[in-house]
């Protein structure tokens, strides 16, 4: 694989913790919580000075997350005007989000030269105990949203940052992701648009 190769393969990795950024970020403007993958950052942002990103970033502390949380917070400044009207609306948001999201693990994983943490935990351990990715997604999704509750009660004694849309974000992600890897974004259709995948 020649060095104009490696460079594309990591520009389809970095587009798709873009869309991962984007998709975090829009459910958060949801005002329905936070999602699974940055719901304990989130609840340790409401609790410090730090922003969402730069606590993304002291989470994570890999080469790849100060862009990612450099992304997170600039979707957080792109965004700082929206605000949803009403449920429906919030609702509208938090599946947008969930799909963008989706998008962006897909397109984070394909290339096969780097992932994020939470990706590299879940594709090791759905491969280790012969579970699928998705599903095992939700798994962990619901750990980590569980994990954020006892979070937030132990820094501020109630529930912040975690609502029903983490949980239905948890339930679902996983479940997009691998209907996307499967039936819409599969190796043949992205060997179409970005041959040097293959």
């Amino acid at each position: 694989m020649g060095m104009k190769d490696v460079f594309k393969r990591y520009l389809v990795f970095v587009i798709g913790l873009y869309f991962l950024a984007a998709g975090i970020v829009l459910i958060v403007r949801s005002a329905l919580g936070t999602t699974p993958i940055s719901s304990i950052n989130y609840v340790l942002s409401l609790n410090s000075p730090l922003s969402l990103g730069t606590c993304t970033f002291l989470i994570l502390q890999l080469p790849f997350s100060f862009i990612f949380s450099a992304f997170i917070d600039f979707n957080m400044a792109l965004t700082s005007n929206l605000h949803p009207d009403n449920y429906g609306m919030s609702i509208a948001l938090l599946l947008t989000g969930c799909m963008i999201q989706s998008i962006g693990v897909v397109l984070e994983l394909k290339p096969k030269v780097a992932m994020m943490s939470a990706e590299a935990f879940v594709k090791y351990a759905s491969r280790r105990y012969n579970k699928e990715f998705g599903k095992f997604k939700v798994c962990f999704d619901v750990t980590l949203v569980t994990l954020a509750v006892i979070l937030s009660l132990l820094l501020s004694q109630c529930i912040e940052g975690v609502r029903e849309g983490s949980l239905i974000a948890a339930c679902i992600t996983g479940y997009i992701v691998s209907f996307l890897n499967q039936k819409i974004m599969t190796r043949k259709t992205l060997y179409k648009l970005l041959p040097v995948l293959k």
